[in-house]
């Protein structure tokens, strides 16, 4: 088993904040552009790697049965933890992303779990590619915050195999958004992009992942 690694949460602060500060930069180089990170999303994240530090101490399988409420709960962090909404609305929020997370007709956690077991002997690097790729086809898993939410699980699924985590910098932005907007326009449930072009997309994420195995987010190496 692979030791337990924690993260650095200072330095991956530094770094958000270093790619939110160099988006128009980013932007420059992306087909579409993207609104840059307000430091309510940073501080969201943020709180959701701290979650997944919490989760990997514990010991804790995001994947086992019964334990999908805590993955929608990583969505619900990096959309509303520091935020001035009202107790009404985020009840309301939570329960519509909840309703949509397992609607069975949306693909949906579900889905997810079935993919993940015929996909279980595959190596991390495109295993956790593809978790993120099934979460930002169509349909999402979530209602909102797929960018963000895939990040995090993807980060807890490198960590828990002993690799550092996937954090969004001013360096990857490019390769990590080019392929993510291709994903979100594919449709998992469509054969051509199930067999042909989520798997062309997967491959890419699957490279950039291992290309990024940055230590200096990790306190343990």
């Amino acid at each position: 088993m692979a030791k337990i690694l924690q993260l650095n949460i200072d330095e991956i602060r530094s770094c958000l904040v270093d790619t939110q500060k160099n988006f128009s930069k980013i932007n420059a180089t992306l087909s579409v552009q993207r609104k840059p990170p307000s430091d309510e999303v940073i501080n969201n994240l943020i709180a959701g790697y701290s979650k997944i530090n919490e989760h990997l101490l514990n010991g804790t399988d995001l994947f086992k049965m019964g334990n999908s409420e805590l993955i929608l709960e990583l969505n619900h962090i990096v959309l509303y933890y520091h935020s001035d909404i009202s107790v009404e609305e985020d009840k309301s929020q939570f329960k519509a992303t909840k309703k949509h997370f397992y609607d069975t007709k949306n693909a949906g956690i579900g889905q997810l779990m079935e993919w993940l077991a015929f996909n279980k002997n595959t190596n991390i690097w495109k295993k956790t590619a593809g978790i993120f790729t099934h979460i930002l086809s169509q349909p999402q898993l979530f209602l909102e915050g797929n960018h963000r939410t895939g990040s995090l699980i993807m980060s807890y699924l490198l960590m828990k195999e002993g690799l550092s985590p996937f954090v969004l910098s001013y360096e990857n932005a490019r390769h990590f958004f080019e392929p993510a907007e291709l994903t979100k326009k594919r449709h998992k449930k469509t054969l051509i992009d199930e067999f042909i072009h989520l798997p062309k997309e997967t491959r890419k994420f699957a490279k950039l992942l291992k290309s990024e195995d940055t230590k200096k987010f990790l306190l343990n190496k």
